[in-house]
Parts: C-alpha cells; structure tokens; sequence
C-alpha cells in the first residue's frame, strides 16, 4: 500500500478489519515520509501490521530504482522508531520455519528448538539433543519474505520491465476495467517468475514481454481456489483475499491507478487450507 494517501488507501478495507486509529495513521504518514527521506528510497509502501501477544509490528517496505528487487522491509512497535529487518536468508527460514504459534511482540525474545540427531545404526545407534535458539527479529523477516512470495501481487499492466531488466511501475497504467479486474489471471504475484520459463513457445506468443514477465496467481495451487475475490461498493473496488495466508488482502478501483496490497493477521500461515476446499 502506497504511503501517498495512506489514510485513503486504508478505507479501501476497512470493511475487512484493516483499521488504524486516528493517532496511527497520523503518525505513520508523518514517520513515512521521513523514512523515505533519510533512506533515500525512490518510494514506500506499507506493508502491514503482524499482531504479537504482548505487542504488535508495523511494516513497511522502501524500494529503489528496481522495485522488485532493491527493497528493504523496516518494523517499528510504535510507528515512529523503525529498525531494518535482517536479510532472510535460505538457511534462515528453513530455521524459523520450525517455530509455531503468535509472535510476542518483542524483537529480542528468542525462541528454543531442540532438535534430536540419529547417530550411528541398529543397536548401537545413539540420540544426540541439540538446542537451536532463534530470535523473533530473524523470524518476523522470515514471515515477511514468505508472504511476499507467496501472496503479493499487482494488476497487469501495473509494472513493465526495461530492456535493461529492471522491474518499474507503469505511468501508463489506467486501471484494469470492471470486466478484466474480476479475472484472476489479470493479477501477477509480485516476485521472481517460477512458473514461466515453463511455458512453451506457443503459450508465450500472445504474451507481451514488458508486462507478462511474472507468474498469474490464477496458476497456484490449487488452481483458483486459494483466494476469494469480491466487488464491493458495487463495482467501483475490488477486493482479493487469501486463504493461505489469512490477513493478506489486495483491493483495486477499476479504471483507476488505485490498487495496493496489506497484511493484517498473526503472520501464521493456513495449513488447514486443503482441508477447507
């Protein structure tokens, strides 16, 4: 969600329980505007607010000349001090991964894993304990990582890619119309291709490489059924939730350059989603 015009943007889902209070969201378009200054980013969005037990994070992401590539993600407890979240690696998030339950809410707070190691075979096989800590600062990087890539997205059409292959926005971008914005396939996940190097020649004819150079979400698995997608305000927005990750909500206002994404939940991802279908 774009930081200009935040407190507009905010209302797009405020139907779905997206809601800052009057002190938030004074104090976030004030500490964007800065943090966009001091980091020298081209642009900043909102991200989100992930909900701990003794506290909440606020997320935000700054971008570069690429962005899609070049962005930093910063938290904050209180929307005015932000520290920057560490890189999430590989290695990781395959450790954070094995973390379940809320976050508490403080960046600090570390988490213990035991991990249980086989040695040896048969009978003279041996168990050895090994405690892994893990600090909630690495796995709030790690739970932001995996939404994006799982869940952020952007209308057609919304971003182009330059001969030289950075990813920028389009200023071109009127809007999808109400017809196209109700497609799933008009709406790419806003990260590194997956699936299209997969696409035989024939399926990639009537593609347009500046704009279809990211994978549709109307392709995950299973195939159109991990969002919900809904008009609202009779056909003047458009809202698309997911079911993987519950709190990730993307709105549009056809025929218009309004469209942004936001995550409002407790950064646990829907496990049960199979079992929903």
């Amino acid at each position: 969600m774009n930081s200009e015009g935040l407190h507009l943007h905010i209302n797009y889902l405020g139907s779905s329980g997206v809601i800052l209070n009057p002190e938030q969201a004074a104090t976030l378009q004030s500490s964007l505007v800065i943090l966009q200054h001091d980091h020298k980013f081209h642009r900043v969005f909102f991200w989100g607010k992930i909900m701990g037990i003794k506290g909440d994070y606020f997320i935000v992401q700054g971008c570069g000349n690429d962005e899609m590539v070049d962005r930093k993600t910063l938290y904050s407890s209180d929307c005015l001090t932000w520290g920057l979240l560490p890189h999430a690696t590989t290695a990781m998030r395959e450790q954070c991964s094995v973390v379940k339950g809320r976050f508490i809410g403080d960046p600090s707070h570390e988490y213990e894993h035991i991990e249980i190691k086989r040695i040896g075979e048969g009978d003279d096989a041996t168990e050895e304990e090994n405690t892994i800590m893990i600090k909630e600062e690495d796995r709030l990087a790690s739970v932001v990582v995996n939404i994006d890539e799982d869940v952020a997205m952007v209308p057609r059409g919304a971003y182009f890619k330059t001969p030289h292959g950075t990813v920028q926005m389009n200023r071109m971008f009127e809007g999808l119309s109400v017809v196209e914005s109700g497609k799933l396939q008009n709406y790419f996940h806003f990260r590194e291709p997956q699936k299209l190097k997969e696409k035989s020649l024939l399926e990639k004819a009537d593609m347009d490489p500046s704009i279809d150079f990211l994978d549709p979400i109307s392709e995950d698995i299973p195939q159109g059924r991990s969002y919900s997608i809904q008009f609202e305000r009779g056909s003047g927005l458009l809202i698309i939730r997911s079911l993987l990750w519950l709190g990730m909500m993307f709105y549009h206002v056809p025929s218009s350059k309004q469209f942004g994404y936001v995550y409002f939940g407790t950064g646990e991802k829907n496990k049960d989603l199979p079992f929903m279908l």
